[in-house]
């Protein structure tokens, strides 16, 4: 085990030119912590974690997230460059997910937060408010070592604040950060329709994929210029609508993997004029269908017209992953716990929720590639794939054994007893 703590080790080491030297070690024991807590993940639980011997005063954790001098952009960069540089070594176009999401906080004031709309609590009939604060994630799509579902890896975050930019504007900003950060490489932004306009008015080398509007008004190409006096016609004729050309689509029949999945698919594409949205380039209009009738069908849309329809209908499908990791972040790594309320502490907290999970799953690629790391369950026996708690767990194996045993007199316990201690911890949460 020691190789795969020292991997873990020089992930967290790399962050250090974001800090002081007091406040690195601040932030190595609080991302420690974070991994191993047990309990609640508020300050003052990971601090019982993270110093139970009381080393320093309990407010500098608390001081660091709140007030402390360093810049979580810092932070994003350098994770974003270990990442890229690890998961697409040699590759010459990364593709990006962008997405918001809500994370629950109580309390009389709290900084940054919200009324928003609860995604998961609405329903059609009835939409559900809550207080929040509101993320705006963009993650790295990354095709794990052992296949099936891909994973996002969070490398950049905005807190949305009433008033302030907008969710698109947002999401620009951190594009145009990334693709700063990587003037070398080409991006491909897939976001649901909420992001579509990110289309409209360019991202420096990015495509776009999205959803389109059903009731999108659609347009043939421009007329060539006719040389007569005038201005000449920005946009063909109308189309029908999506539903309408659907209905009289040619259709071609797919295999596509959708999330790990092979699955038949209908797709149907046109070149079209979107002239609201981006009213001076073609976009590729993409309809996919369930031949067997059970999903509805899919309107998408990509501004790179020289892609298969296939691929535009994988690569929407492959934005889940941003999902998963939303999920995973609150379930697992309770990134809502923190009770921060004052300064930077509520975005930092929830940023660093997000940092950590994206470092979780670099450490598990590589350290434990393909290797099967979790116990076999009678009730589940097709289980083939890791989950993020299974890599949570590998990783607190490594570090519980290490703080428990590294300075233990041996011999005190036998292997069978200490192994059972350290995967009930691991899998403790």
């Amino acid at each position: 085990m020691t190789g795969e703590l020292e991997a873990f080790t020089l992930l967290i080491a790399a962050a250090a030119p974001c800090f002081t030297q007091p406040s690195f070690q601040i932030f190595a024991d609080l991302v420690g912590a974070w991994v191993l807590c047990p309990a609640r993940h508020t300050v003052t639980g990971l601090i019982r974690v993270a110093d139970p011997e009381g080393r320093r005063a309990h407010d500098a954790y608390h001081r660091f997230l709140r007030a402390g001098a360093w810049s979580a952009q810092h932070l994003w960069k350098i994770l974003a460059r270990q990442a890229v540089g690890t998961l697409y070594a040699g590759a010459a176009v990364v593709c990006l997910d962008v997405d918001d999401t809500l994370f629950h906080k109580t309390g009389r004031k709290v900084e940054g937060a919200g009324n928003f709309r609860d995604a998961i609590a609405s329903t059609r009939q009835r939409v559900v408010y809550a207080l929040g604060l509101n993320l705006v994630v963009l993650t790295l799509r990354v095709t794990p070592p052992w296949g099936g579902e891909p994973l996002g890896l969070p490398i950049n975050l905005r807190l949305f604040r009433k008033g302030g930019p907008t969710h698109n504007e947002l999401a620009r900003s951190m594009v145009e950060e990334v693709a700063g950060w990587f003037p070398h490489l080409s991006f491909v932004l897939c976001g649901d329709g909420a992001f579509a306009s990110l289309a409209a008015g360019g991202l420096p080398r990015t495509q776009v994929v999205s959803r389109m509007r059903r009731n999108a008004a659609l347009f043939e190409a421009a007329p060539p210029r006719t040389g007569r006096r005038g201005r000449p016609r920005k946009r063909g004729e109308r189309l029908p609508s999506l539903a309408s050309l659907a209905a009289s689509a040619t259709w071609q029949e797919v295999t596509l993997e959708l999330r790990g999945k092979k699955l038949t698919r209908l797709v149907y594409s046109r070149p079209v004029l979107w002239y609201r949205m981006w009213p001076d380039a073609m976009v590729m209009a993409v309809i996919v269908r369930d031949p067997a009738g059970v999903q509805p069908d899919d309107y998408l849309f990509t501004t790179d017209l020289s892609v298969t329809p296939s691929w535009v209908a994988e690569c929407y499908a492959g934005r889940w992953s941003i999902e998963d990791t939303f999920r995973s972040t609150k379930q697992f790594l309770h990134g809502e716990d923190p009770q921060c309320w004052k300064g930077q502490g509520p975005e930092r907290a929830a940023g660093l929720s997000f940092w950590i999970y994206s470092t979780v799953w670099l450490w598990y690629i590589t350290t434990q590639g393909t290797k099967t790391t979790w116990p076999s369950l009678p009730w589940y026996p097709a289980k083939c794939t890791p989950s993020f708690i299974d890599a949570l767990a590998a990783l607190r194996r490594v570090l519980w054994h290490h703080r428990i045993f590294a300075t233990s007199t041996p011999g005190r316990l036998s292997p069978k007893i200490a192994e059972a201690v350290v995967e009930t911890l691991a899998r403790a949460a």
